[in-house]
Parts: C-alpha cells; sequence; structure tokens
C-alpha cells in the first residue's frame, strides 16, 4: 500500500510541476493521442531487439571491459541494457490500452518514460534526461484523453 502512495505521489508531482506549462492545441494532443500507440509498438518492438543485442554484447565485452579498469562501465552497460528491456516491453504492453484510451496505457507510457530518466542517470546522459523530461510534457498534455 506504501508503494501505490508513493508512485502516485510521484506521478501527481510530475503533474503538478507540468500543469504550469503552456498547452498545446486541441489538434496536436489529438494528433499525439492517434500516433501515439503506434510509437509505443514500434519502439517497443525497437526496443526490446536493440536491448536484447545491447545486453548479450554488453555480456561478451564486460569481462574485457573489466580487465581494462572499466568495472562500472560494464556493470552500468547490462543495467542500462536491462532497463531497456523493461522500458520496451511496459511501451508493448501499453499498446492495447493506448489504443482503447485507457489510463492503464497511459500509466505504462508514464513509468516507461520513469525508467527513461533512471536509465539516462546511470549512463551520464544529460540529454536523454532532457529529452526525457520533455517526453513527460507531451505525456501529461495528452493525459485527459484516457479514462
Amino acid at each position: 500500500m506504501a508503494q501505490n502512495n508513493t508512485a502516485n505521489s510521484l506521478m501527481v508531482s510530475f503533474e503538478k510541476a507540468y500543469e504550469k506549462l503552456p498547452p498545446l492545441p486541441t489538434g496536436v494532443k489529438d494528433f499525439l493521442v492517434m500516433v501515439a500507440p503506434w510509437f509505443a509498438l514500434i519502439f517497443g518492438v525497437i526496443g526490446v531487439l536493440g536491448s536484447l543485442s545491447a545486453f548479450g554484447l554488453s555480456t561478451v565485452l564486460s569481462p574485457l571491459v573489466a580487465l581494462g579498469g572499466g568495472v562500472g562501465v560494464a556493470t552500468s552497460l547490462m543495467v542500462v541494457s536491462l532497463i531497456g528491456l523493461v522500458q520496451s516491453v511496459m511501451m508493448l504492453v501499453a499498446f492495447p490500452s493506448l489504443m482503447k484510451r485507457k489510463t492503464f496505457g497511459w500509466s505504462m507510457l508514464f513509468w516507461s518514460e520513469v525508467l527513461a530518466v533512471i536509465s539516462s542517470v546511470i549512463s551520464f546522459s544529460v540529454v536523454g534526461v532532457v529529452l526525457t523530461l520533455v517526453w513527460f510534457y507531451f505525456i501529461f498534455q495528452v493525459k485527459s484523453y484516457y479514462k
């Protein structure tokens, strides 16, 4: 129960931060809601394939990287690959609900983006964090479309 309250408070705090930003025009929101399921499907499939490839490659190369003194790099490569896999699966799971405009699909996209922020922080990617924060703006702009 405490985890659910923490998750809801995180979502509410994000929502409060993003509701202060200017709203998108209705036509843009309609377009985003129309293409969101297809983006989730396409990037979910690409993400699963890419994450499995990256995880396999990092597993093979980790001993060599570790020998070179990059134990942290080797570990972060595997962790980021696994997070990417979970994130991509979440997008695939969100697809049917996004097509039906259900809140479950929207929340799966939200949590997928939370994982993207975590992944970007682990890999020290400032650009990744900034892009994910921009995606949060779009996600919160269309939240009212999902019931």
